[in-house]
């Protein structure tokens, strides 16, 4: 890529990264913010996000497409792949949208700009403002790039200096996101720094975090209790980690006639980033009386992934892996040719997809990249006994429900832990105002002055 050396990340692969290095652009990304950024307005942030998120929609953008003739080989998705999660995250990023995620976090869309009134009703008469670090270190995972991609436009909005550091060779996409913004405005974009390097190197994470006011992370468990073991105490910590989801076919919920559809919509859940994100399904449950029983509808979700595959292949993945989901159809093979209990469907002459019907209901982990598993339970009651083992670590539920019993459903997995609910064929595209984890995405970031009047 012929791409002008604005970040570290843009440095040839053998420069060399020192303590001294890190230390040094941290401080110039401070007196940076303090010039360019501390004294912007809410309303020329979100304007500057939203028309880079157009750009990135245009088939005519020149780094879209960078994204898409280098994304295949440095990130393992098809190009298809790519280009449909990438517009799906950007047509989310709108000045409505930015706004309306203010607003549902700090509870006014000026409380970043200035002191606002609380609510009538609220006590003691004050007005309050919400203000950010004034630098922020994000360690960002390398499965897919839409968390990375938010975390600087949430960093943005609370204006805060921002070093991103990403896994080793997925820096692409928060590169390129953090050149649009330069694009855009350059004072922005020399408050941004994006660079990579291998986990666990003590020095360069020393000198990263003897800078920051708050460190953001996500990956796994085991990564978060590591980074924040190393954090100062006087650092603010936001980590998100390891997360699972699923997908739920509630008693009266289609018909066979609809079924086809639903189907497809589950089907757009497995296939959304090559199945590898958090809000990605492992098993789509089916309960008795959904108008289409477990293993009809496992047979459905098989055609249409089918159909997917022809216009959004999954990307290729590593011999090893490849080896394992090979063993691992070996394994229900066999067990599908004993009893009816199971049944397989695959991709012929590749991994590309695997569907598994099970009547054992009880929770398993997919190996992912397009590997689903179809369920049979009860009831509602029944699917909660079935995944009691990750209670506490789910992120969404896709479902399909009759409106009359949706409440209920919702209610009672709110109850169980779920912090996300949403249609099947939705998953993996939350809304910008999402709460990741149950959480205030921006809202985690900020600190409170009160101003009693």
């Amino acid at each position: 890529m012929n791409l002008p050396n604005y970040f570290l990340a843009d440095l040839p692969p053998d420069a060399p990264l020192t303590p001294r290095l890190i230390t040094e652009a941290c401080r110039t990304l401070k007196r940076n913010r303090a010039q360019f950024l501390a004294a912007r307005s809410t309303a020329c942030i979100v304007t500057l996000l939203a028309n880079v998120a157009a750009q990135w929609l245009k088939e005519d953008s020149h780094l879209r497409k960078l994204a898409l003739a280098e994304g295949p080989k440095a990130l393992g998705f098809s190009q298809e792949t790519l280009a449909r999660g990438l517009d799906d995250f950007f047509r989310e990023v709108t000045g409505a949208n930015l706004n309306a995620l203010i607003e549902q976090d700090l509870g006014d869309v000026g409380g970043l700009d200035r002191p606002v009134a609380a609510r009538a009703g609220q006590g003691t008469p004050r007005q309050a403002m919400a203000v950010g670090p004034e630098f922020l270190a994000h360690i960002a995972a390398g499965n897919i790039p839409n968390p990375a991609l938010m975390s600087l436009m949430l960093g943005l909005l609370t204006r805060s200096a921002q070093f991103m550091k990403c896994a080793t060779g997925n820096t692409l996409l928060p590169r390129l996101f953090a050149h649009s913004i330069y694009e855009a405005d350059p004072k922005l974009g020399a408050c941004l720094e994006v660079a990579e390097w291998s986990g666990g190197n003590a020095t360069l994470e020393e000198a990263l975090f003897a800078e920051a006011d708050c460190v953001t992370a996500t990956g796994s468990d085991e990564s978060l209790a590591s980074v924040r073991g190393k954090l100062p105490v006087r650092t603010r910590f936001v980590g998100y980690g390891h997360r699972v989801s699923f997908g739920f076919v509630a008693a009266g919920a289609t018909t066979m006639s609809s079924a086809e559809e639903l189907a497809a919509r589950a089907a757009e859940d497995v296939a959304a980033w090559d199945q590898l994100g958090c809000l990605s399904p492992h098993v789509i449950y089916v309960a008795e009386g959904a108008g289409v029983s477990a293993d009809e509808f496992a047979g459905l979700l098989a055609d249409a992934i089918v159909q997917r595959e022809q216009t959004q292949p999954r990307g290729p993945i590593p011999t090893e892996l490849a080896a394992t989901i090979a063993s691992r159809r070996t394994v229900f093979g066999v067990r599908a040719a004993h009893s009816g209990d199971t049944r397989i469907w695959q991709s012929e002459n590749s991994t590309a997809w695997t569907v598994v019907y099970e009547a054992e209901p009880r929770f398993q982990a997919s190996c992912l990249h397009r590997w689903i598993y179809v369920k049979a339970v009860k009831s509602v009651a029944d699917l909660l006994i079935a995944t009691d083992a990750v209670r506490g670590q789910v992120s969404t539920v896709g479902l399909a429900a009759p409106e009359e019993r949706a409440a209920a459903i919702v209610a009672a997995l709110a109850r169980w832990g779920v912090t996300r609910v949403c249609p099947l064929g939705q998953m993996q595209q939350p809304p910008l105002t999402w709460r990741h984890d149950g959480r205030p995405a921006l809202g985690e970031l900020v600190a409170w002055t009160d101003w009693e009047s």
